[in-house]
This record gives structure tokens, C-alpha cells and sequence, in this order.
């Protein structure tokens, strides 16, 4: 069992840290609000998490938490050998690529932070992440709000003219709605609180169902569905001793949920109310993951490298037809199959060895009572909910970090049960109490230094980023030179080199176009932009073109527009 002091610094640090990665965003001085930002608080927690994890409770988590702790190894360690034998820029690897921030550090990051998890024990600590769950869906509830009757205050991009939430994209923040919404009524309905609370809560409900639907993002209804239908099940299961009212409940459900799954696969009485062209679009994703996982499978295409395979993973049917060629994405909307394209099976197959923990620990709740435990509801429908989402979106680290850290709070949760009450002495309580108030590093310390190193070790996507903004929003073209140098604090980007060729064709600059033309596809040969961005500037000599059509053709083989070239 942990001493009372790492338990409180894991406890503050996650039900405090993990809201902070979730909601932070900054706007006017990067070009992504989003992703930079809540990569560099990822980093600050997850370090710190990591430092406790190895320094003050490392022979705790071997003892009691061994399979966690060698899943999480061997993902690791499968993610570290993607990353060597990528064929992707290493920075890439490392960082992710713009937009995303999915790369190796970021998993690193999770990994400490569902590690921490899973060595809470105390009632009060699964409270408190609970909580802090509660809250981050609160602020989103009330800025949502906000934005539908009065407008949106902060100054960032909406191309989607839907709400966004803290999340930058209205899927995300539906998705998230619809886990806070069924992990709410299971804390606080079915729960023993006060009326007015309840009251409170019904109305905050209600505003997060409007929210929902203003997002219009089909997988917020999925997953609110969804997890109502789990806390009612939970609940009708607690109230009958025998399994025919529970069947009685749960066949219906499932009958209408395999309705509803045909018709967004366009079959069925609900096709043409549930089916959409972005299940259509999902499908030649998907495909593209898988395809990219088979074509590596040992060692996968790199972290965050899903979108140098994707053109010449697709189907011909895929790059011609439906979504067609001018249709690309750099994610392949499904969690586990960005996973599979990233590492191949050794780290799909350690992946899901993770996540098979969390189902296993509900699992296990399942066999051993049928009491409703409004705690352990919650926390299981909001994991739930995360798991359904990660099947149709993308791994945003707004919505990942729940994830991951759900999954450990699953497993420490249940292991309680599970664990033989430990004995202790007088004489052994006095020695951990010497022990812990005359230790050198405490946990607080431990996780204060986690903090500032995790923040500098993450720093660099968020620096590099703000550098190119300020550049580029001030025209000059020295600084925006400068910000495209390489270094710790400016590591490079495909991105950022082709919006450069770019830049630099329209202003007449020429030579220098080429010039970085060229520098983009020496960073990157297996980015499709850069190779195009060489074959289109116009001092591109004919040996050039002629090189960059055929890598072109290389890397999107079924374009049929290539072929006109």
C-alpha cells in the first residue's frame, strides 16, 4: 500500500493534472490552439507521475500491479522499436506530426499516467479523479453555453460553425459530453444526494443533451446512448436478485443497438436515418490502418507516421471513387488501428493487453456483487464511452488522457478486492513514519521536479510553433528564416516547410522556394505534400520534377490525377 503522502501527491497530481491537460488551450500566439498546448501540460504530468511511480513506489507497483506494469513495458518498448526503424523524420516519431502531437513522447507521457493510477487505493482518491472528471465536463457545459446564446469569446478559428468546447473540433467535445453526461447520472442520480443537488445536476443535463445536439457529432449521441443504457443496466441488474429482468432489459437494448449499427452501415430500417458519408469516409480510413499495419508488421510505420502511408495504403476503389484522391487525412479515425499502423501487432497485441485490463476489472466488479456502486458506475461508463469514441475518432490528447487514465483508476479500483489486508506493527508503523518525514526527495518534491522537467522535455512542439507564428504574422521574412532553423526548441516540421514553399512562390521568391522545396523533401521523403510542393515551384528544374513525380507516384500509387502529369 502506498504511504499516505505519495498517495495525496498521486492524488492532487491526477484529479487536478489530468482536467488541466484536457481544457488547456492557447490562442494568439500559436498556430494550434489545441494540441501543442495540452502536449506540453501532458508532459509536465506525466514526468511526474513517472518520477513517483519509479522512485517512490516502483517495488509497490512490481508487487502488486506486475501485469500493468509489464504491458506497459512492452509498450513501450514496441513504440521505441517503431520508432527506430520508422522511415519518417525522427522528430516526427518523437513529437507527432502538426495537428496531432501523437508520437512517442505522448504515449510515453499516458503511460505514466495510467501507471500512477493504478496504484490508487483509498476511496477518497477515486472520489477525487471522479471529480475532477466532473469539473472538466462542467467548464465545457458552461462555455458551450455560453457560445449557443451569446457567442464564443475566444478569438481561434471555427471552420465547423458547430460548438467546439475545449477540444477545438465538435466531435471531440461531443464524444466527451456524452461520457460526462452518462458518468453524471450515474454519480448523482442514482446516487444519495440532496434534492436541489439533483436538481442542479438535471439542469446541467439537460444544457449538455442541447449541447449534443449542437455539436452534431453522431458519436456524442452514440456514447450518451450508450452509457445511459450501461447505468440503467447497472441499475436494474442492482434491484433483481434473478436474470430475467435484467434480460428483459438488456435484450431489447442490444437488439436496437445491432439495428441501429446496420444503419450507419447503410442496412436495415435505420440506414437512412442513422448513415452518414463520414461512416463511408471511416471505412477507407480504417482500410488505410489496417493496410499500413500489414505492410509493417513487425515494426509498424513509425509513431504518428499513419499519414506518409495512408495514400499508398488505400484502395484503388478509396483513391479514384469514394472519398476519392484529393481526400487524405493523417489519422486513421480509430485508436486501436493507428495503434496497429504505428507498430504493427507487437504493439496492437501490447495495446490491447491495456485496455483488456479495464474490461477485465469491470468484469470482475460484475461477478463479485450486484450493488450499485454510483463510483465505480461512473468511472466504468466513462471508460466505456472513451472506448466507443476511440473506435470512430481520432486520439486527441484532450480525450486520450482520460483514457489511459481511466483504464489504471479501472484496475486499482478493483484490485482492492482482490489484495490480503497487510499487517502492521506498532514498531513497523514508527519505522514508516521516520521513514517518511526524513526522506531526502519527497513525493511532493518528486512530482514538483517531474513537473518542470516533463514541461521542458515537451516544450518543443509549442516553441517551435509560437516562433512560426510570430513570424509569419509579423511578414518578415528573416524571423520566419529563423523560426524554420533546427533545433531542440525548433524542431522540424513538414508542415511548416511546405506552408514556407508556399509562402515563398506567392511573394516571387523563386530560388528560395526551391531552396526549401528541396530542404522539405530531404526531411521527409515519405511525405507526399513535400514531393508535390518541388514538382510545382516553378525553378524546379525537369530532372527535379521528373524525381519528384515519381516518388509522387510512389507514395499515392491508385491517384488517377498523377497519371494526367
Amino acid at each position: 500500500m502506498l504511504n499516505v503522502n505519495t498517495e495525496k501527491t498521486l492524488t492532487q497530481l491526477l484529479a487536478l493534472g489530468v482536467p488541466a491537460v484536457s481544457m488547456f488551450i492557447l490562442t494568439g500566439s500559436v498556430s494550434d490552439p489545441v494540441n501543442v498546448t495540452k502536449f506540453l501540460l501532458l508532459g509536465g504530468v506525466g514526468t511526474a507521475c513517472l518520477g513517483i511511480v519509479f522512485l517512490k513506489a516502483f517495488s509497490l507497483l512490481a508487487r502488486t500491479q506486475r501485469v500493468p506494469l509489464i504491458l506497459s513495458g512492452l509498450f513501450i518498448g514496441f513504440s521505441f522499436i517503431a520508432v527506430v526503424f520508422s522511415q519518417s523524420p525522427l522528430s516526427q516519431n518523437i513529437y507527432g506530426v502538426y495537428g496531432r502531437n501523437t508520437g512517442f513522447l505522448t504515449y510515453v507521457f499516458l503511460v505514466g499516467i495510467f501507471l500512477a493510477a493504478t496504484l490508487l487505493n483509498k476511496e477518497e482518491s477515486f472520489k477525487k479523479l471522479f471529480l475532477g472528471l466532473f469539473f472538466t465536463g462542467l467548464v465545457n457545459v458552461i462555455y458551450c453555453g455560453w457560445v449557443v446564446f451569446f457567442g464564443d469569446f475566444i478569438s481561434w478559428q471555427n471552420p465547423y460553425g458547430n460548438i467546439l468546447g475545449l477540444f477545438g473540433n465538435p466531435n471531440f467535445i461531443g464524444a466527451f459530453l456524452g461520457i460526462w453526461i452518462s458518468a453524471t447520472i450515474a454519480y448523482f442520480i442514482f446516487s444519495k444526494t440532496t434534492l436541489w443537488i439533483k436538481l442542479a445536476i438535471v439542469a446541467l443535463l439537460l444544457l449538455g443533451f442541447y449541447e449534443v445536439y449542437k455539436s452534431r457529432a453522431v458519436q456524442g449521441v452514440v456514447v450518451s446512448a450508450a452509457g445511459i443504457a450501461t447505468v440503467l443496466f447497472y441499475w436494474v441488474r442492482s434491484r433483481s436478485k434473478k436474470n430475467s429482468l435484467l434480460a428483459a432489459y438488456t435484450i431489447p437494448v442490444l437488439g436496437f443497438g445491432i439495428v441501429a449499427l446496420f444503419g450507419a452501415l447503410q442496412k436495415g430500417p435505420l440506414a437512412e436515418i442513422v448513415y452518414k458519408t463520414s461512416v463511408s469516409l471511416r471505412g477507407a480510413y480504417w482500410n488505410a490502418g489496417i493496410q499500413t499495419g500489414i505492410s509493417n508488421p513487425f515494426t509498424g510505420a513509425g509513431m504518428d507516421a499513419y499519414g506518409d502511408w495512408f495514400r499508398r495504403s488505400r484502395t484503388e476503389y478509396n483513391a479514384t471513387v469514394l472519398p476519392g484522391p484529393s481526400t487524405v487525412t493523417n489519422s486513421a479515425h480509430n485508436v486501436v488501428l493507428d495503434i496497429f499502423s504505428y507498430g504493427g501487432f507487437p504493439l496492437l497485441i501490447s495495446y490491447l493487453g491495456i485496455l483488456l485490463l479495464g474490461a477485465w476489472a469491470i468484469i470482475k466488479n460484475l461477478r463479485r456483487t450486484r450493488e450499485f456502486n454510483p463510483l465505480f458506475v461512473a468511472l466504468s461508463v466513462a471508460w466505456i464511452g472513451y472506448q466507443l469514441q476511440s473506435i470512430i475518432s481520432i486520439n486527441q490528447i484532450g480525450l486520450a488522457v482520460w483514457g489511459w487514465v481511466l483504464t489504471g483508476t479501472l484496475v486499482a479500483y478493483e484490485a482492492r478486492f482482490s489484495r490480503e489486508p497487510e499487517k502492521t506493527t506498532g514498531s513497523d508503523k514508527s519505522i514508516r513514519s521516520r521513514s517518511s518525514s526524513s526522506e531526502t526527495f519527497s513525493s511532493p518534491l518528486v512530482a514538483g521536479l517531474g513537473v518542470v522537467a516533463g514541461l521542458i522535455i515537451a516544450a518543443p512542439p509549442i516553441s517551435g510553433d509560437m516562433a512560426w507564428f510570430k513570424a509569419t504574422g509579423g511578414g518578415n521574412f528573416v524571423e520566419v528564416e529563423k523560426s524554420l532553423e533546427p533545433g531542440y526548441l525548433h524542431p522540424q516540421d513538414s508542415s511548416r516547410l511546405v506552408n514556407m514553399v508556399s509562402i515563398l512562390e506567392n511573394s516571387k521568391l523563386f530560388d528560395q522556394a526551391l531552396q526549401y522545396a528541396l530542404r522539405a523533401t530531404e526531411f521527409n521523403p515519405e511525405n507526399f505534400d513535400s514531393w508535390n510542393a518541388l514538382y510545382s515551384v516553378q525553378k524546379s528544374t525537369p530532372e527535379q520534377k521528373s524525381l519528384a513525380l515519381e516518388n509522387m507516384r510512389r507514395l499515392d500509387p491508385h491517384n488517377p490525377e498523377l497519371e494526367k502529369l
